[in-house]
């Protein structure tokens, strides 16, 4: 019996626990991961189609390629999950929002160009958001396509190839 009893507190106390480790996931992003997906959050919530507050759930792909000198281009394919709370409140608290489980996910994709840690807007940040059920192999193949064509390099002159005299 006392066996039993402490088997239920076990599980009880690791359910509690379970929760609030996923939703405090946005905290652990690096701080380049969460410009982007605040980029993601602002769109979403200007979005006059979108009902919902929604919050960071995780992250399903991260793709990086630094170019030096402060230089980075970042996909970042991630989950955001839609909370109880009304749409535009600031707080993103799992304990002021907790995440809903009666509406589909939303399946963003960001690609964009860095600056020392900054997001640069020369290069045009590209973010896709769409509910996960409606997500298609299409809309897919043009996120990567997307990825591929602001990385792409045309091969030009690198500061090694130059000549100094």
């Amino acid at each position: 019996m006392a066996a039993e009893l402490l088997l239920l507190l076990l599980v009880c106390a690791g359910g509690l626990l379970l929760p609030a480790e996923a939703q405090d996931s946005y905290d652990q992003l690096p701080t380049v991961d969460k410009a982007g997906v605040d980029l993601a959050l602002e769109q979403l919530l200007t979005n006059s189609g979108v009902r919902h507050h929604f919050r960071f759930l995780k992250s399903v792909e991260k793709k990086e390629r630094d170019e030096g000198f402060g230089v980075r281009f970042l996909y970042h394919h991630f989950h955001l999950r839609p909370t109880r709370c009304a749409k535009g409140t600031a707080a993103s608290d799992s304990r002021i929002c907790p995440f809903r489980n009666d509406r589909p996910l939303m399946d963003c994709a960001i690609c964009y160009k860095t600056m020392d840690e900054q997001i640069e807007t020369t290069a045009e940040p590209y973010v896709h958001c769409i509910q996960r059920p409606r997500l298609t192999e299409e809309m897919t193949t043009t996120r990567m396509n997307q990825w591929k064509k602001m990385t792409y390099r045309t091969g030009g002159a690198t500061i090694m190839a130059l000549s100094t005299g």
